[in-house]
């Protein structure tokens, strides 16, 4: 089970080519393919408490690569001539730490015995499927159970004559005022 203080870092295009939900839209638009894992990634993020890092291939595109957050999520564009593999590899070098494990999801076999062998863990595109739906259906249960919010979470928990003292105030009454209203 995956920890609050680990990181996973997400090979994005290995992702989305293994994912069938996300190899559909990406026939259609690469982008819509993108903005939906980056979506369903933040969720996860967001349920686990993970620090995630997603890193898309720019090999051929001329540039010094970028980095932006998409909600909490890190996105990362690799620079050119650096392959999605070969950035993940630096960053697990630099990242690796003690006091936190570091995750790799590809199903690329070489770039997780790459990874295993700089110290992350491996996590196929399969487990982190799988992954991602449960914390989505532990989401919706938690959502079902949440019982109803009490319209004075106070009411009941105060004496009665307090209760009437913070009603007048609310009704902008204080007790001060004469019986012209003045």
């Amino acid at each position: 089970m995956l920890r609050r203080e680990d990181v996973l870092f997400v090979d994005g295009y290995n992702i989305i080519g293994a994912w069938p939900e996300l190899a559909s839209l990406k026939q259609e638009k690469l982008e819509d393919a993108r903005d939906r894992l980056l979506d369903m990634l933040s969720d996860y993020q967001s349920y686990t408490g993970l620090t995630i890092i997603v890193v898309f291939d720019a090999f051929r595109v001329p540039g010094l690569g970028s980095s932006f957050r998409h909600k909490r999520l890190q996105v990362v564009f690799t620079r050119e001539r650096e392959t999605a593999d070969e950035c993940i590899e630096r960053l697990v070098g630099e990242l690796k730490s003690v006091r936190r494990n570091l995750y790799v999801a590809t199903s690329d076999s070489v770039e997780q015995h790459v990874a295993f062998g700089r110290g992350a863990l491996r996590l196929s595109a399969r487990e982190l499927k799988l992954e991602v739906e449960q914390s989505r259906r532990d989401i919706e249960v938690a959502i079902r159970q949440e019982p109803p919010v009490k319209r004075n979470p106070l009411d009941g928990s105060l004496p009665a004559d307090m209760q009437s003292r913070l009603e007048q105030m609310r009704r902008g009454w204080t007790g001060n005022r004469s019986s012209d209203g003045k």
